[in-house]
């Protein structure tokens, strides 16, 4: 499993998810699997995102997509407000506790 992490900050996280939610990209025809929204409990105007993937392709293909096609545009991405940081994760292992 591969997993896209963006974090970026935000104008207003309302705006922010209303774009989020309009999914320009389509996420699950790009072959997002899952995907966690979080946001510091300190701060309202910060995101930080989990998109997973079955492969590190994938992933990057949609980071591609998400720089040329959405961050590029101030248009296209009206509630950012910080340049986003990114990386993509392989996991290595994972276990339930309780």
């Amino acid at each position: 499993m591969y997993t896209l992490q963006i974090e970026h900050g935000v104008k207003d996280f309302e705006m922010w998810k209303g774009a989020y939610g309009a999914d320009p990209l389509g996420r699950a025809d790009s072959g997002v699997l899952a995907e966690r929204i979080y946001r510091p409990v300190d701060d309202e105007h910060y995101v930080v995102l989990d998109l997973d993937f079955a492969s590190r392709e994938e992933a990057a293909e949609f980071l591609d997509r998400l720089r040329s096609n959405v961050w590029s545009t101030p248009a296209a991405s009206p509630a950012l407000a910080s340049g986003p940081k990114t990386r993509i994760v392989e996991q290595v292992s994972g276990a339930r506790l309780q």
